[in-house]
């Protein structure tokens, strides 16, 4: 995907750029109707005053955009009820991302879409934040006391956003030990364990059976491209075609590869698979990758960073995966590698069909880097890794809130695309900021302001002090 202010006609056109003052002030009308929309999603005016209030602290300039900085630059932004907004109001979240999700069609909606799972970390000190646990952070890059949660994001030539979350809850979650801290946060008792690629696939089907969102292609990585499950909802969702990344000791053979049936019993029932009519052993296929000729890798360019093309070499076979020895299913292999004398690889699967151009991979294997772009925008713009919350409910409110945020964003981005198509996401918060009913502080209100978060802090001191006291041994 060429960046908006370039086309392939013209890599090197300079920009343009032809925003008047006009047009930043009718900011304000835009995101109002935008709030307009979700309004039958509250039943009560206080929240839903809140909810837009919120939506402005986090595309104001402030560095830390948790609860209490934005409800005290907000005009009209009053702490307890933003707080009684994110951890404990009753919002209708499954109108909330029906109507997002229309709004997300309208705008970015194409018949070639693309849905993209992956996950994200968020680092927490404490124990007390739901789902909270040791485990591997993507953010940080190693294993860290964080919370996980696994999104799905939309993306087409107009854009991308993302369209669902689910929060990882890890197994110990559900033991016996965390019942009171289930109870504290708030947790559903209808909630089960599920793995992050269950998860993923829950997201697939759902969105595809919603039917407001149009996709055909499905991307993932290897964690995602590993698991049964997410297969098995791809597979679900007619009409899709499936592209995940693989590890590089992933076996299968080259095809063609002769098969015969072969029928055995399991748990009295008679059951048939394939088994290979072969002495060769499958191998790896980073094996298979090794072994290709020079004259079947064919350099293609990807996209055109701000730096300047980017550009890659592939090669693709039709291979029948191993499993347990066995053969399985036939699917394409895409190897991609970074050009020079010691290449860097990448694997990837797809069950496209036989008469796929390699052009389509070629694009399937940049274009996760959409949600990469979300997750970034979203935390560096927007404070998604700065909530407090520690309930159920909040995250989930949290990061619905931030998804929205993002998408306006987008839908601003793409009303000015013909003005000034160069416009990136910071760019366009940068624009917002300078309209947003923020409040001016006097000396003496500052006085006040700062009086108050001292006693309040005293008082969560206090009560941190009392539970400390009352949890030691006697």
């Amino acid at each position: 995907m060429l960046p908006a202010c370039r086309t392939a006609d013209e890599p090197f056109a300079i920009p343009q750029f032809a925003l008047t003052r006009s047009e930043i002030d009718a900011f304000m009308d835009e995101l109002r109707g935008f709030h307009t929309a979700f309004r039958a999603c509250f039943t009560r005016q206080e929240p839903r005053d809140q909810f837009f209030n919120s939506m402005v602290g986090q595309f104001s300039p402030l560095a830390r955009k948790s609860i209490e900085p934005i409800a005290l630059q907000v005009e009209g932004g009053k702490v307890r009820a933003m707080q009684r907004l994110v951890s404990e109001a009753l919002w209708d979240e499954d109108a909330m991302l029906e109507t997002y999700h229309r709004l997300v069609q309208e705008e970015m909606g194409e018949p070639d879409g693309v849905l993209i799972l992956d996950e994200t970390g968020f680092a927490k000190k404490g124990q007390d934040s739901v789902g909270v646990a040791r485990q591997y952070c993507g953010a940080i890059g190693k294993v860290e006391n964080c919370q996980v949660g696994v999104f799905a994001a939309y993306a087409s030539r107009q854009g991308y956003a993302l369209v669902d979350k689910r929060l990882f809850l890890p197994e110990p979650w559900f033991s016996e030990a965390y019942q009171v801290r289930r109870t504290k946060c708030k947790m559903p008792d209808e909630v089960v364990w599920q793995s992050k690629p269950q998860m993923a696939a829950a997201m697939v089907r759902d969105l595809h059976h919603a039917g407001v969102l149009p996709f055909k292609y499905i991307v993932a990585d290897c964690l995602y491209g590993n698991s049964p499950d997410f297969w098995a909802a791809c597979e679900t969702c007619v009409g899709t075609v499936a592209f995940v990344a693989t590890p590089a000791d992933t076996r299968c053979w080259l095809q063609p590869l002769a098969t015969t049936p072969h029928t055995y019993t399991y748990k009295g029932a008679q059951r048939t698979k394939r088994v290979a009519v072969t002495d060769t052993p499958p191998g790896t296929v980073a094996a298979l990758a090794h072994a290709i000729p020079a004259t079947f890798w064919y350099r293609r360019t990807v996209s055109e960073g701000t730096k300047g093309p980017i550009t890659y070499e592939f090669a693709r076979k039709r291979i029948r995966l191993c499993k347990e020895g066995q053969p399985t299913t036939v699917v394409w292999l895409l190897i991609k590698r970074t050009l020079g004398a010691h290449p860097q690889y990448w694997y990837y699967l797809s069950n496209a069909p036989l008469s796929a151009p390699l052009r389509l991979f070629v694009w399937l294997s940049g274009v996760r880097w959409a949600i990469e772009q979300c997750f970034e925008e979203t935390k560096t713009e927007l404070g998604m890794d700065h909530y407090e919350v520690r309930k159920y409910p909040g995250w989930h409110h949290h990061m619905l809130t931030c998804m929205r945020a993002h998408f306006f964003l987008w839908h601003l981005q793409i009303r000015l695309e013909k003005k000034a198509p160069a416009l990136t996401v910071s760019q366009v918060r940068r624009l917002l900021e300078v309209v947003l009913p923020l409040k001016v502080f006097q000396a003496e209100e500052v006085l006040q302001l700062i009086a108050g978060m001292q006693q309040r802090q005293h008082r969560a001191y206090l009560s941190h002090r009392k539970r400390r006291l009352h949890e030691l041994p006697h």
